[in-house]
């Protein structure tokens, strides 16, 4: 099979990266790059060899996929543009600015049976793909995103910034339709909101505590879940996870790391075991793009797809619009 053509629409700090991870990816071949700005253009297409396009038409008629990693009041225009023509589409998270823009972009790709894949890179981290072979029902969870003030990333609200992430993968592991949201949040150094938490309660009876913050002093990307029998912990930052479970003696699926006592109650003894799960040396960012690139070939559906995009972004707008209600009290 031939390789995917790709071409990079936005050569910033994210963009520039993927055009670095697509000429690595041996069924991908990197064919064209395009920014606004001109001097970009040409240091991203000189680094990796490739054509510099000096409009957006001229990639998208040289390519048969696109990764669109501009600022995400471009993700729409551009993604239906390439969409029109035919096009598979990666966009950076958020999806879109508005849930509307999301719903146009699904179905215009339902119609010409084409890829719509959204970066949630957190999706792809090793730490979160080594808990794949235990049950996870978390009724609990509580997720914490805090990073220090960088001016990249404040045109949009610390929700679409950094929340939107645990959002996904929230979402991705209950699966259950959200009923109630608590929010809070604040503008401290910018003109949107840099600091937020929300509180959701699924129709399954879980619960959901997320904090984002963009003016910490240490970075932090930790969530912990607890669910009947286990508690699970996952450092997204350090890339490791922990499991503390109960389970049956002699449970052939316990290979405890540690063994932490006994429950000796009822009529089946139990132990209580401690495990790091084996974590997989992988770079979630290009892991995330060569399944895109699988996801075209085999015109099957991406891991995280513009329903699973357009569902965080519509959690995300719902949080906002309560906090900004619950400043208009203030």
């Amino acid at each position: 099979m031939e390789k995917v053509r790709v071409g990079v629409i936005g050569l910033g700090h994210l963009g520039s990266l993927h055009a670095k991870m697509f000429g690595e990816i041996p069924e991908a071949q990197l064919a064209a790059v395009y920014d606004t700005d001109a001097e970009k253009l040409r240091e991203i297409a000189e680094r990796e060899g490739v054509v510099p396009c000096s409009t957006l038409e001229e990639l998208l008629k040289s390519v048969e996929a696109v990764s669109i990693a501009t600022p995400t009041s471009a993700h729409y225009v551009v993604a239906a543009e390439a969409l029109k023509r035919g096009l598979h589409v990666f966009i950076e998270k958020p999806i879109t600015t508005t849930t509307d823009e999301a719903r146009t972009l699904i179905d215009a790709a339902k119609s010409k049976n084409l890829v719509i894949q959204v970066g949630h890179i957190e999706r792809f981290n090793p730490a979160l793909l080594a808990l794949e072979k235990y049950h996870l029902r978390p009724m609990f969870i509580e997720s914490h995103r805090l990073a220090q003030f960088n001016p990249r990333g404040t045109d949009v609200a610390v929700v679409l910034d950094l929340m939107i992430h645990d959002i996904d993968i929230i979402l991705s592991l209950v699966r259950s339709p959200v009923r109630s949201i608590e929010a809070n949040g604040v503008a401290v150094v910018s003109e949107s909101i840099d600091i937020a938490n929300a509180r959701l309660l699924f129709e399954n009876g879980c619960v959901a505590n997320v904090t984002a913050s963009r003016i910490s002093q240490k970075k932090m990307r930790k969530i912990r879940m607890f669910q009947r029998d286990a508690y699970i912990s996952v450092d997204f930052l350090e890339g490791n996870a922990e499991v503390f479970r109960i389970v049956d003696e002699g449970d052939p699926s316990a290979k405890a790391t540690m063994m932490l006592g006994a429950i000796e109650k009822g009529s089946v003894k139990r132990n209580i075991v401690y495990e790091q799960p084996e974590i997989n040396n992988i770079n979630p960012l290009k892991f995330e793009l060569e399944q895109f690139v699988d996801a075209v070939r085999t015109r099957s559906e991406p891991l995280v797809s513009g329903e699973d995009g357009l569902r965080a972004l519509g959690i995300a707008h719902d949080i906002m619009e309560r906090i900004e209600r619950q400043t208009l009290r203030l």
